[in-house]
Parts: C-alpha cells; structure tokens; sequence
C-alpha cells in the first residue's frame, strides 16, 4: 500500500495522547477512517481485523478500564488475528499505518498492549473465541493539557527520546554501526524507523545493510513479553516495517520483504533475525 499522506509529517505529529477532551469523532471522519482501513494490506500476508467501539456502544457496557492510563477517551479501535509466524509483524504493519494515518488527520491515538482490561473489551468489541487481542488505541481529539499521569509515563519511559544511529543500524555485521551519510538514499526510511513507537519505548529494531539490502532484527528483552500471550516485541517489528516500508516507497525507493533472506552473520546475545527488505 501507498499512503496517500506525508509520511515524515506524520511520523513527526504522532505522539502517544493519554488525555482527550470532549469532542467526539464525527460520522463523516469515522467513514474516512473505515475506508482508509478497506485499503491497508501488508507484506506479511496475515489477515487482519479491526473493531470499532464507540461512545452509544459503550453506554450499556460496565466501565471499561485502562487502568488510569487514559483519560477521557470516548471512542476505541482494537485488532484480532489468527496467531501464526507473521502475524504480529503484519499487525503492528497495520496498525502503524492507521495510527499515522490518523495522526495526518489530527487525530490522537495510543497503542495499549498490556494497560486495558483485555476481556472486558473483548467483550465489548464482540471478539470471537479462539482470537487474538493484542492490541486497542483510544482515537479521538487530544485536550489541551496532560494529566499528570500522563506526564509522569512520558518521564518514565523517556517517551521523546530516540537511540542514536550508532545504538540501532549498522553496515554488513554488528560490529561497524552505520553512519548516516553512508546510508544513501536509504537514510531516510532508516530515520523514519528510529522515529517510531514501541512498547515501554524500548526501540528493539537492529537493520543491518548490506548491498543495499535491510536486514531487520529483534533485539528481546529477556523476560518482557512474558506477561503477554505473544512477543509484544514482535509488534514492534512489524511497526518498524510500516515506517521503513512507507518512507521507502514515498521517495520511489523500491523493494520487497523477505522472511527467508537471513545472511547468517554472528549475532550478539539475545539478537533474532526477523525479516529482510529486499532491493528491487
């Protein structure tokens, strides 16, 4: 898929918006959105759906919790899938791309995987037994002013702070970090990459070029995703794929992923081969 939007504005708008004010997204924009969904596809051939959960369908429901982490939010849009190898990776592709979509629109969003009551949502979005539910945002209208929750998670996770090159990209093996007048034409969807969200902001993509083709990598916190039914971190990858992706084709850069392109270099500890983009 093409965008259709500018990506770098996009990137740069998005921020995650735990405070919302008043307003409600109107029918007209809610079509917008739903159509924009019927156009998204990935790389990674999964199916996904989305669900929309809205303020009258929420009247009739017990409050649904997140745990003080959002504030005000009246509207959600949440995701399922049939968990396989690619699967996390073509969700958080997905997502991502909706997620800037509705940035470019001025619209705020938050990616939960872990602080929101997962069933009680399920229910709610009537997601169907033998489901995945990774994933929800609230979408809606940030307010003017933070809560001071809202300030106090952004100061944890250090929530506008990006690793440096050197920490994330480098040339043909993991011991010559890349820098980025060497990177070319490629510097830019690499950029887009590092600008993007994670979960606990913890930035877990490694690429490294080589011939002029990305090979991306998941660097695993031990023991973080063992809360979780799936590798939160996987979602994360597939983001990284979305901004790279989206970037690559804005500026005709072409090319294609591969999840069997692995060039069997030495890895550091705790390093996975994910997938591969593929010049053209």
């Amino acid at each position: 898929m093409k965008a259709g939007f500018n990506i770098e504005d996009a990137v740069r708008k998005r921020y995650s918006v735990r405070n919302y004010s008043d307003r409600e997204i109107g029918l007209d924009t809610r079509k917008e959105i739903e159509e924009f969904i019927g156009t998204l596809d990935n790389p990674f051939g999964n199916n996904i759906d989305f669900h929309f959960l809205d303020g009258d369908e929420m009247k009739g429901q017990q409050k649904l919790g997140t745990y003080g982490v959002i504030k005000g939010a009246k509207q959600y849009i949440g995701t399922t899938i049939k968990l396989d190898d690619m699967a996390l990776l073509a969700l958080g592709y997905e997502f991502e791309a909706l997620v800037l979509y509705l940035a470019h629109m001025d619209i705020g969003t938050c990616w939960l995987g872990g602080t929101f009551d997962r069933k009680g949502f399920a229910e709610a979005m009537n997601v169907k037994e033998g489901e995945l539910f990774p994933v929800i945002t609230p979408y809606g209208y940030a307010a003017e002013k933070k809560h001071i929750k809202e300030k106090a998670m952004r100061k944890v996770i250090n929530a506008d702070k990006r690793k440096s090159w050197k920490e994330l990209f480098f040339s043909d093996d993991f011991n010559t970090p890349l820098k980025e007048e060497d990177a070319g034409e490629l510097a830019f969807p690499l950029e887009m990459v590092r600008q993007g969200p994670s979960a606990s902001n913890k930035q877990p993509w490694r690429i490294v070029l080589s011939d002029k083709d990305a090979h991306f990598y998941e660097d695993r916190e031990p023991g973080y995703s063992d809360r979780f039914p799936y590798d939160i971190q996987r979602v994360d990858m597939g983001i990284a794929a979305a901004h790279f992706d989206l970037a690559a084709k804005e500026k005709g850069i072409t090319g294609h992923f591969d999840t069997k392109a692995d060039p069997g270099i030495q890895l550091p500890e705790n390093m996975e081969y994910v997938f591969s983009w593929i010049r053209d």
